[in-house]
């Protein structure tokens, strides 16, 4: 077994690992929030830290994964898609004001796909990729740099934003929608046997 490379704690997973316990605390915030305001505020600040991770993953770490690392289960096919469906989502809360009905629903679903994926990143990948020869200091020092880049320069709108711009918003729910017009079979009331 190869021992990984890193002599500090600013190495690549400990870099990703602090992102992934401040974006927790956002979730945990949103959750404790009353404030249309509070929340939407948390749910901007939580997007824009997921939309730059998302980035520094797939520009540096994933690539250098499928570089050093037999992924024979798909891991990282799979973190691809939890990114693309998170980037749709991120896509349509940005577009949203804080006052719809499904707001604090939709980013709710978000909060729980991410935590699935911070487990299963923390839980599988990392302790593979850790068997690599990769040094995770060396690419820790560039992913910092380019989240620098990505946090004073912005991301760059990805295929995700550019669906959601173009095709908009769901304004109401197929449910919600539905309500108002089906007719629910209601049962009769049965009447009491006598005996």
């Amino acid at each position: 077994m190869l021992r990984t490379k890193t002599r500090t704690g600013t190495d690549a997973i400990s870099m990703l690992k602090k992102d992934h316990v401040k974006v927790k605390g956002l979730f945990d915030r949103f959750e404790d929030a009353e404030e249309t305001s509070e929340k939407k505020s948390i749910a901007e600040e939580a997007c824009a830290e997921l939309k730059v991770h998302a980035a520094i993953e797939e520009e540096m770490f994933y690539p250098a994964l499928r570089q050093k690392m037999e992924d024979e289960d798909g891991l990282l096919d799979e973190a691809d898609e939890e990114h693309h469906e998170a980037k749709i989502l991120v896509a349509e809360l940005g577009l949203m004001s804080g006052d719809e009905e499904n707001f604090d629903a939709k980013f709710t679903v978000l909060a729980e796909n991410i935590r699935h994926h911070i487990k299963e990143e923390e839980g599988e990948l990392f302790p593979q990729a850790k068997k690599t020869e990769i040094d995770f200091d060396a690419l820790g020092e560039q992913m910092m740099a380019r989240k620098k880049e990505l946090m004073a320069g912005g991301v760059p709108e990805g295929p995700e934003s550019e669906m959601v711009s173009k095709y908009g918003l769901m304004k109401e729910s197929p449910s919600r929608k539905a309500q108002k017009t089906f007719e629910v079979p209601v049962a009769e009331k049965r009447r009491a046997r006598k005996h």
